[in-house]
């Protein structure tokens, strides 16, 4: 990758920051169930599948297919990062790839917990409200790791992997 290079269209960079509104709001601002607090995660949950028919249907690096992160892409990628010899990727790399599977896989999972604790068979069950929590508080930690690992990746590759996200294009310097 040498320069500027569009990489993030503009559903993806939508669905990134709506997903980060719709959990920092839900987490960190309304967070006891209240009919808001419902309504911002069935909205995650919106964007989530939105984004799971653009990984077959996106742009090209919106694919799955462009980053899905196989176990020999995984420990190939981990071999260069050892070695220092990767190099950046266009879209994601396999563990960027791995920690977009696993925040949309939990952000679907706090989704069905939080719907569970509507029905009348889980009404007031102590087990799924925990798990609920549980779950959220694995988002924020996945979320704090994605957002570290972004800032320390673009360093260590010279590339504005933050900027690429608001404006659509990586640029390295």
């Amino acid at each position: 990758m040498e320069g500027a290079q569009p990489v993030w269209d503009r559903f993806v960079r939508f669905f990134h920051w709506a997903l980060v509104g719709c959990v920092g709001f839900n987490y960190f601002v309304m967070d006891d169930g209240k009919l808001l607090h419902q309504w911002v995660g069935y909205a995650a949950v919106v964007l989530v599948s939105g984004r799971i028919v653009w990984g077959f249907v996106g742009s090209r690096h919106a694919r799955f297919a462009d980053f899905f992160p196989t176990p020999g892409r995984v420990r190939a990628h981990l071999r260069q990062l050892r070695a220092g010899t990767h190099e950046p990727a266009a879209g994601h790399n396999p563990l960027g790839g791995l920690m977009m599977l696993a925040l949309m896989a939990t952000v679907l999972a706090l989704g069905t917990t939080g719907w569970m604790q509507t029905l009348d068979a889980y009404w007031g069950e102590a087990w799924v409200q925990d798990l609920h929590a549980l779950i959220g508080n694995v988002l924020i930690g996945l979320a704090t790791v994605h957002a570290l690992a972004a800032i320390v990746m673009g360093r260590l590759e010279r590339t504005r992997l933050v900027r690429a996200m608001v404006t659509g294009v990586k640029q390295r310097w």
